[in-house]
C-alpha cells in the first residue's frame, strides 16, 4: 500500500506529463491560417509596377483591399467557402488604370447626343444631322459633338479660315437650331435659326478669349471659336432648358453619370482625372456615391469663376469620400484653346493662319489669383495649356506664385495639362518646379497628321508632344484620352506613347515615345503621384485598394501592331468585379 505522500508525487507525475503532452501539442499544431479573401486572381501574368516585387502569380483581395502578393503556391491559404478564384488563363493583370484627363459628364452626355466623332466629310455631317432634323419637334434643338474639319476628305467648300460654312446647315435645317461642338471642345459650329436665337449679327463684337469667324461680308460663319464666343450659343441653347424643374435636371444628371461610369469601367478605368466638374455635378456624384451606385473612383478637378472659388474650395474640399470614391482638391483654368480650331497660344504664328498666334482664353492675372487661392486652401492648380506661348506663361505663372509661399508650394504638384506644344527651353522647367505633365499620347496620332499643318514640319518636330524630353528631366508624365473629344480607350492613348504611329501610319515624332513599362506607369502610378494618391493606388500591394484591370494581351511584350486588338477583359474596383467582357 502506498503512503499519501507516494500517490501525490505520483499524481504530480502525471500530471506533469500531461501538461507537458499538451504543451507540446499546442506548439506543434498549425498557426491559424489567414482570414479568407473575396476574390483571388491567379493562373496569369500580374504586373505589379512595383520595384521590389515587379511580378507576380497571384493576388487576393479582401475587404476593398489587397492582401497578398505572390506565388500561386501559397494563394491557397486565403481561399475559403465563399472565395471568387478567377483563373486568368494566362491574361495581363495590372493595376487599376487611372485615366489622368478627361470629361466624367461629357462622355455620358455625348451618348444622349448627336455623335460626329467619326464623321469624315462635311457631306457626312449634313446626312446625320438631316436624319435627327426630320424626327425632331418643331424648334427643338439639335445638339451634336466630335467633327473635325481637319479629318473630312475632301475638305468642304467654301471655307473661310480653314472652316466650312453654315449654309448648308441651315438649309437642311432652317427652322430647328443646330448647335455642334468641335472635336477637341475649343470651338462651336452653328446653324442660321440657333444664331438668330443668341442674337448674333453681323454686329456683335469678338468676346475676349475667343473668335466668331466672319466672311469676307462681315457677316458670321457659323463658326466661333474658344469658349467665350461659342458660350454665346450655349447660353441660348441653355435658355430653351430653362422650364426644366430641378428634379428633372437631377433625373438627367443622374443618367449621364451612370452612362459615363458604365463607359469608363468597360475600359478598364477605376479612377478618372475629371478635368473640370462644377458643384452642381460634384453633389450628382455624392448622391450617387451616397446610393451605393457610382463603383468608378473620382479625382475632380473644381471649374468655377474665380469670383466663386473663395466660397466653393472651402465647401468642396474632400479627400477620400465614400471609401476612396471621391476626392476634391484641385482647381481647372484655361490658358489658350486647341490646336485644332487653331486656338492654341503659340511663341510664333500659325503656318496655315499667318497673323494668327491663338488665344489667351482666360486672363493670366485670373489664373494668377486662382494660383494663390490653391495654395492658401490646400488644392492642386491644373492649367489647361496646348500651345508653347502659354505653356511657357503658364510654367513663370507657376515659379512665381510657388516662390511667394514656399511652406504651401512644398509637393504642391501643381500640373499643366495636355502640355502639348513645349519650347525646348521649357522641358526640363517642369521638373524644376516639380510640376505635372498631364499629357494625351491618343493625341499624338489623330491629331499628328495635320500637326505640320498649324506648325510647319520644323516646329513641329522641335516641340509637339514631346514625352521623351519630358521624361529624360526627370518630369512626372501622366497619360489620358480626354474624352469625350477622343475615346475613353487606354489603350489607344498608350499606343499613341509608345508607338506613335499616326492613323496615316506613320510616326511623327520617333524620338519622343516613351517605353512600355513608362507608358504603363503614366497610366497608373503616375497618375496615381499627380493625385497624391500614390499610398492608395497606382500598384498591386499589399494594403493598397484593390483595384485591377485584365487585358486579354500582354501590351508590354506583344508586337506592335497587336497593342490595338487589345480588349479589356476585367474591371476590379475595391476588389468587387464591375466589368467582365462576354466570353471571360
Amino acid at each position: 500500500m502506498r503512503s499519501p505522500a507516494a500517490d501525490r508525487r505520483r499524481r504530480h507525475t502525471i500530471l506533469t506529463i500531461a501538461s507537458t503532452l499538451v504543451l507540446a501539442a499546442a506548439c506543434t499544431s498549425p498557426e491559424p491560417g489567414p482570414a479568407p479573401a473575396d476574390l483571388i486572381l491567379r493562373g496569369g501574368r500580374i504586373v505589379t509596377v512595383e520595384d521590389a516585387v515587379p511580378e507576380a502569380e497571384a493576388v487576393a483581395m479582401r475587404s476593398g483591399r489587397i492582401v497578398f502578393v505572390g506565388p500561386a503556391a501559397e494563394v491557397d491559404r486565403y481561399v475559403g467557402p465563399v472565395t471568387s478564384v478567377v483563373d486568368l488563363a494566362g491574361r495581363l493583370a495590372v493595376p487599376g488604370l487611372i485615366d489622368g484627363h478627361a470629361h466624367l459628364m461629357g462622355i455620358g452626355q455625348a451618348r444622349l447626343q448627336l455623335d460626329l466623332l467619326d464623321t469624315r466629310s462635311y457631306e457626312e455631317l449634313l446626312d446625320r444631322v438631316g436624319r435627327v432634323v426630320a424626327a425632331a419637334q418643331p424648334g427643338q434643338w439639335i445638339v451634336g459633338r466630335g467633327w473635325h474639319q481637319s479629318k473630312w476628305y475632301p475638305a468642304p467648300a467654301p471655307m473661310v479660315r480653314g472652316f466650312q460654312t453654315h449654309e448648308a446647315l441651315s438649309a437642311i435645317s432652317p427652322d430647328n437650331p443646330v448647335y455642334l461642338r468641335h472635336a477637341s471642345g475649343h470651338a462651336g459650329f452653328a446653324n442660321a435659326r440657333a444664331m438668330q436665337l443668341a442674337g448674333v449679327t453681323a454686329a456683335t463684337p469678338d468676346p475676349e478669349g475667343g473668335e466668331i469667324i466672319r466672311g469676307a461680308d462681315g457677316r458670321p460663319t457659323g463658326i466661333f471659336v474658344e469658349r467665350p464666343a461659342f458660350r454665346i450659343l450655349a447660353d441660348a441653347y441653355d435658355a430653351s432648358r430653362a422650364g426644366m424643374t430641378d428634379e428633372q435636371l437631377r433625373a438627367e444628371r443622374r443618367q449621364v453619370l451612370r452612362l459615363a461610369a458604365e463607359e469608363v469601367l468597360s475600359k478598364g478605368i477605376t479612377t478618372f482625372h475629371d478635368a473640370g466638374v462644377g458643384p452642381a455635378y460634384l453633389a450628382v456624384y455624392r448622391e450617387a456615391i451616397d446610393e451605393g451606385e457610382l463603383k468608378l473612383r473620382v479625382w475632380a478637378m473644381i471649374s468655377d469663376t474665380v469670383q466663386n472659388l473663395e466660397e466653393v474650395l472651402a465647401a468642396e474640399r474632400v479627400i477620400g469620400y465614400g471609401g476612396n470614391r471621391l476626392t476634391v482638391r484641385a482647381i481647372k483654368s484655361y490658358a489658350d484653346g486647341a490646336l485644332g480650331s487653331r486656338g492654341a497660344w503659340l511663341l510664333e504664328e500659325y503656318e496655315d493662319d499667318r497673323g494668327n498666334t491663338g488665344h489667351n482664353t482666360v486672363p493670366l492675372e485670373t489664373i494668377r489669383e486662382a494660383a494663390r487661392l490653391a495654395l492658401e486652401h490646400g488644392y492642386q492648380l491644373c492649367t489647361h495649356a496646348i500651345g508653347d506661348r502659354a505653356n511657357r506663361e503658364i510654367l513663370d505663372l507657376y515659379e512665381t506664385a510657388l516662390a511667394a509661399a514656399p511652406d504651401a508650394a512644398e509637393d504642391a504638384r501643381f500640373r499643366i495639362e495636355h502640355a502639348q506644344i513645349l519650347h525646348p527651353d521649357d522641358v526640363s522647367r517642369f521638373a524644376e518646379l516639380g510640376v505635372v505633365a498631364a499629357m494625351q499620347g491618343v493625341h499624338a496620332i489623330s491629331d499628328g497628321p495635320w500637326t505640320p499643318e498649324r506648325l510647319g514640319v520644323d516646329r513641329t518636330r522641335e516641340r509637339a508632344y514631346q514625352f521623351r524630353a519630358l521624361l529624360d528631366a526627370d518630369a512626372t508624365v501622366i497619360n489620358g484620352t480626354d474624352a469625350p473629344i477622343e475615346d475613353v480607350d487606354p489603350l489607344v492613348s498608350f499606343y499613341g506613347a509608345v508607338a506613335g504611329r499616326m492613323n496615316d501610319g506613320e510616326v511623327l515624332n520617333p524620338a519622343q515615345r516613351m517605353t512600355r513599362m513608362e507608358g504603363l506607369r503614366s497610366y497608373t502610378i503616375g497618375p496615381a503621384f499627380a493625385g497624391h494618391e500614390e499610398h492608395l493606388k497606382g500598384s498591386i500591394a499589399v494594403g493598397k485598394l484593390a483595384d485591377i484591370t485584365v487585358l486579354s494581351d500582354d501590351i508590354l511584350t506583344v508586337a506592335e501592331d497587336r497593342i490595338l486588338d487589345t480588349r479589356v477583359e476585367m474591371t476590379v474596383v475595391g476588389g468587387e468585379i464591375v466589368y467582365r467582357a462576354d466570353g471571360f
